[in-house]
């Protein structure tokens, strides 16, 4: 009777291997213009791993996740931002608007480049700016719309003490 006793051994060992490999799928849900052509030039490329974080299936369209429990999550298809007064930043060429109103979580916007995406970042487990970075050469493929960011020092500024010609 040793079958007997091999059968559910061996279906014991198939299902442990079966589940240490199951990791959930990441529940989100997809922007409004995640159906945008660009959108899949992007999820194509998304790297294997985000801020040291290990890449998980999500279960939307354009979106993708990093880390268990997912601390790094994109989301392709948001908004186009136009002028903002958010603090604007630049990461390896890409320009980012960055919300901090969340803290420690960071929502960083693509700026000047459509279709935008937004980076969603856990600042407790992961690096804002090495996401950014690990994720640049996916970004990439979105096209430049000509905004950039600008600083004061980029304005002209105006001297209302200077009274204008007539």
């Amino acid at each position: 009777m040793r079958i007997a006793r091999a059968v559910p051994a061996a279906a014991a060992a198939l299902l442990a291997v079966a589940l240490s490999g199951c990791v959930s799928i990441v529940p989100m849900e997809p922007a409004d213009d995640a159906n945008d052509p660009g959108c899949a030039d992007v999820v194509v490329r998304l790297p294997d791993t985000g801020a040291g974080q290990d890449r998980r299936e999500t279960n939307a369209q354009a979106t993708g996740a990093w880390g268990s429990p997912a601390s790094v999550l994109l989301y392709c298809g948001v908004e186009v931002p136009s002028a903002s007064t958010q603090r604007c930043i630049q990461v390896d060429g890409i320009f980012w608007l960055v919300d901090d109103t969340k803290a420690p979580s960071y929502v960083l916007r693509s700026y000047g480049r459509e279709p935008a995406i937004d980076v969603v970042v856990d600042s407790e487990v992961a690096g804002p700016t090495p996401a950014l970075m690990d994720l640049s050469r996916a970004v990439s493929y979105t096209v430049p719309n000509g905004h950039e960011c600008t600083d004061l020092d980029d304005a002209d500024i105006i001297d209302s003490t200077t009274p204008s010609a007539p």
